[in-house]
């Protein structure tokens, strides 16, 4: 996927797993019918979209390597 300019529209929450101790990952905004997932430390570059399904898909394979 080609990393998309950044918007302003678009509200990111930065990953759980994010530290204030240099950390930090990945900020996502989660939409309707899209993800955008950005470098929270170099959020100027832009952001990658996914669909709902390939985030849902994503999500869900985390969850099954977490167990």
């Amino acid at each position: 996927m080609t990393p998309t300019p950044a918007s302003t529209d678009l509200v990111f929450k930065k990953s759980s797993y994010s530290s204030s101790h240099g950390q930090n990952c990945v900020e996502v905004a989660e939409m309707h019918v899209t993800a955008a997932v950005r470098d929270s430390q170099h959020p100027e570059q832009g952001h990658l979209l996914f669909s709902a399904a390939e985030w849902r898909a994503f999500l869900e394979e985390v969850k099954h390597e977490r167990l």
